[in-house]
């Protein structure tokens, strides 16, 4: 009979023991995770959407496609303006080289003039007509040189034009497909295929889940015993009476005082003010989003 009584105090005493362990932290807090919610780039129907919660994606992911029919038809017309504007661009090389021909022969005569004016066989008129001539000619073309110039000029800024339009259209048509932008986790679903979806409708909501963010508050009296980058010990509920302890660095803390969150406790229970810090955790797939947690420092 005593031999049973102490055996019953003595396991009293290491519940006890266990639990006044468990009870000696220095904050509480809950696991959060740096949420993405991804949305529409693209207005449509959705063709394919490949996803379910719980999906593990990386970034880069093909998930499904917005009905891009009529952007495409688009990008096809403006192809097709583009070609035809271009088509109108004017062949100077070969319009100025039957002027130069023109002014080569012109100034052949004229070495023949001279030498024929010289000789007193042609008159001086001839020469003066040839003259006249060349300079017509020059002048031609110079005028043609910048008539050309300025239809080619006009041709590119036309053509320039629809590239601009082709590439919006491109940028409207890559936005039809649904890429993950991030590694993570998808936690919640927002749209299924065959859906009419306007520009900006949430489709999904995805966390990288692989570190998590542990919240917890801490008094003023704690507030000089933190410091950026400390590492410190995060203890998690294992069984009723165990924990799991977990290495966690503190990676951001509040410089502002707040009133105490009705769901948190810190070690002086309900203080007035309190700060706010973050503590990341790598996750070894046991964390969940919302659980509860005690720090020691």
């Amino acid at each position: 009979m005593k031999k049973s009584i102490v055996q019953i105090l003595s396991l009293s005493m290491l519940l006890a023991s266990c639990n006044s362990d468990k009870n000696n932290h220095d904050a509480s807090g809950t696991f959060e995770a740096v949420e993405t919610i991804v949305s529409a780039e693209a207005s449509g129907k959705i063709l394919e959407f490949n996803l379910n919660e719980g999906d593990e994606l990386k970034q880069g992911d093909r998930i499904g496609y917005i009905d891009s029919t009529q952007l495409y038809l688009q990008r096809l017309q403006l192809v097709q303006n583009k070609k035809a504007i271009l088509t109108s661009t004017p062949d100077s090389k070969s319009q100025i080289e039957v002027l130069q021909r023109e002014l080569e022969n012109a100034q052949s005569d004229k070495k023949r003039i001279e030498n024929l004016v010289k000789g007193e066989v042609a008159s001086q008129k001839q020469l003066d007509d040839i003259n006249t001539k060349i300079a017509v000619l020059q002048s031609k073309i110079t005028a043609l040189k910048s008539e050309l110039g300025t239809r080619a000029s006009t041709i590119n800024e036309q053509s320039n034009t629809v590239q601009v339009q082709l590439a919006q259209i491109n940028d409207q048509l890559k936005k039809c497909t649904i890429t993950n932008p991030i590694n993570g986790t998808v936690l919640t679903k927002y749209a299924e295929a065959n859906e009419m979806v306007p520009a900006g409708k949430p489709l999904y909501k995805i966390a990288d889940l692989s570190t998590l963010i542990l919240r917890a508050y801490v008094t003023g009296n704690q507030f000089s015993n933190l410091k950026l980058n400390q590492k410190v010990t995060v203890l998690v509920d294992s069984t009723a009476t165990e924990y799991k302890e977990y290495e966690g660095i503190v990676e951001w803390i509040s410089n502002k005082a707040e009133f105490t969150p009705k769901t948190i406790q810190t070690k002086e229970e309900r203080a007035n003010l309190v700060y706010a810090v973050k503590i990341r955790v790598k996750n070894d797939g046991l964390l969940k989003l919302g659980m509860y947690a005690d720090v020691k420092f």
